[in-house]
């Protein structure tokens, strides 16, 4: 193992891995984890990522070696947080709903020597194994078989608890020699391209871990309920700063609104995130559903429309909204509340809250530039530009592309290509991807507004606008919607167009109206619009008349 020299006492690197220490010994006999029947407690984490990071170690793991992990929100993802960095390794989650071949593509590209994955997807890696070339060199595989009453039987010898169990309790983890040491591989989530490889250090991580507490306001000791995969980018930061704060981590294999609202009442839930999607399934319950008292819930990934957060405030859940990136490690921008707002309408505060806000307190410069001149946007709420972004937490780049790295970190800026516009208040606003603008004659046209008019409609579960060919405009927008449950009956294209008509301008009504079972997502509930707007193309070039 490499010796490091010791650093000086002011100079020791940052790693959100020193939280744990911490926990074991502030929170010591407080719960770390509850899953199912199994409860442990902070010193016991500790104790068992100390003794799997010495495993890790063991198999020939070395400082900076990718390790992999296939895993749902169990115990063992949250703990593989803290034991693979512990072993000097870099942590690489992956996204469950992949097919074999992205999966093996990312294995390959990541060069991953050690993939922990649980038994529900041993046959998902089993297909992408067997898609590597011909006698190139297939990782290592650890087994987690949870708590699974039928004890599956595995292809592969190595079993995660057997390795906690032989594991060293004195080993001496692995702490970073510079605190810009990679410490996490992410890869996107491929809405908009294929996936990517994002690098993100210990520093980087440590400070988006701390400022995701301090804005969110999180007090020591919360209840946190895992609704956020973990594989996304490391669950927004808060497997790390769960540790920090002490918190009880409860975990869910999988979960549903019935799920979600069980666990709230059991375990006096304080704290949970969630992309709109889990929003618009809390919101989608029968009459008189209610929190006994305030869940505090944070969502981001896509602009969550206005009326969905109407709905979910009134069940008792207190929303806030953020926004990052994979490559921002989690949340950088936050609608950070005013105690001005409170007397507002709950039609205007839902509003408010639908904008994305401002820069966290760890982010150096968050704004809003015209790409042509490089230059700020007037703070009009209507001037489009692109959202950049400047801080500690931004990733060191993507993996083993130099190109794509310099095409989005450049002038002393991070592109994010998500198009918005910056308030007079100076709180930004995404108005969408730079992919999903649509032209129509000559005209910007957002596809977030349309959906937001969309989500009003009272038969309207989920809403996505793409743009379509059209030979007159260029460009129209496309809409493709699914119904609410129970709807008895369901609205045609003509009903559509005439309530969106009635409330915007008519060159942004959708020209086109595709209704389907369910919109095709990511795994963290975003809406995979590349797939709707090749389906859009699909249907040819539309013939309408200037309307």
């Amino acid at each position: 193992m490499e010796t490091l020299k010791p650093s000086p006492p002011n100079a020791t690197p940052l790693t959100p891995i020193g939280f744990l220490d911490r926990a074991a010994t502030v929170y010591a006999d407080s719960p770390s984890i509850i899953y199912n029947s199994t409860t442990y407690t902070w010193s016991e984490t500790y104790l068992r990522c100390l003794k799997m990071a010495s495993s890790i170690s063991s198999l020939g793991i070395k400082k900076n070696d990718v390790v992999s992990v296939l895993a749902p929100n169990i115990p063992a993802m949250y703990e593989l947080h803290f034991a693979i960095p512990m072993s000097g390794a870099v942590i690489n989650t992956v996204n469950l709903r992949l097919d074999p071949r992205t999966l093996a593509v990312i294995l390959r590209h990541a060069e991953s020597k050690l993939v922990f994955v649980d038994y529900q997807s041993e046959s998902l890696l089993l297909e992408a194994l067997s898609l590597f070339p011909p006698n190139s060199k297939h990782p290592l595989v650890v087994l987690i078989k949870d708590d699974s009453p039928e004890n599956p039987s595995s292809k592969f010898g190595r079993n995660y608890e057997d390795m906690i169990l032989n594991g060293d309790p004195n080993f001496n983890w692995v702490r970073p020699g510079s605190e810009f040491d990679p410490l996490t591989l992410n890869y996107t989530s491929g809405t908009t391209s294929s996936p990517k490889g994002v690098v993100h250090s210990h520093r980087g991580t440590f400070i988006v871990s701390m400022d995701s507490l301090i804005e969110w306001q999180v007090p020591k000791e919360p209840v946190y309920l895992w609704t956020l995969p973990m594989f996304h980018a490391n669950g927004w930061s808060y497997t790390w700063g769960m540790a920090a704060a002490g918190g009880t981590n409860i975990c869910l294999r999988k979960f549903d609104a019935t799920t979600i609202y069980a666990a709230i009442r059991k375990h006096d839930v304080t704290h949970m995130c969630g992309a709109p999607v889990v929003l618009n399934m809390l919101s989608n319950v029968p009459e008189g559903t209610a929190l006994h008292k305030p869940v505090y819930i944070l969502t981001a990934g896509a602009p969550p429309p206005a009326s969905v957060l109407l709905r979910t405030e009134s069940l008792g859940f207190i929303v806030s909204h953020a926004y990052g990136l994979t490559e921002t490690g989690g949340l950088v921008i936050c609608c950070t509340w005013k105690q001005k707002w409170n007397g507002l309408s709950d039609v205007e505060k839902a509003r408010i809250k639908a904008r994305q806000g401002v820069g966290t307190p760890g982010m150096d410069k968050v704004d809003v530039i015209d790409t042509e001149t490089g230059k700020s946007v007037q703070r009009d709420g209507k001037s489009l530009g692109e959202i950049v972004l400047r801080g500690g937490c931004l990733m060191l780049g993507y993996l083993k592309d130099l190109e794509g790295t310099s095409k989005c970190m450049k002038n002393g800026w991070f592109y994010t290509g998500d198009v918005g516009v910056m308030h007079p208040d100076g709180y930004l606003e995404i108005k969408d991807r730079s992919k999903d603008v649509i032209i129509s004659g000559g005209e910007n046209l957002s596809s977030v507004e349309v959906e937001s008019v969309l989500y009003t409609h009272p038969k309207v579960n989920e809403a996505a606008v793409v743009a379509r060919p059209d030979e007159f405009w260029g460009e129209t927008p496309c809409a493709f919607l699914s119904l609410r449950e129970g709807v008895k009956e369901n609205p045609t294209e003509k009903d559509v167009i005439e309530f969106c008509r009635a409330k915007m301008p008519h060159y942004m009504v959708p020209k086109t109206v595709v209704f389907l079972e369910e919109l095709p997502k990511t795994s963290t509930g975003k809406i995979q619009k590349f797939v709707l707007r090749e389906r859009a193309r699909g249907m040819g070039a539309s013939k309408m008349s200037r309307l």
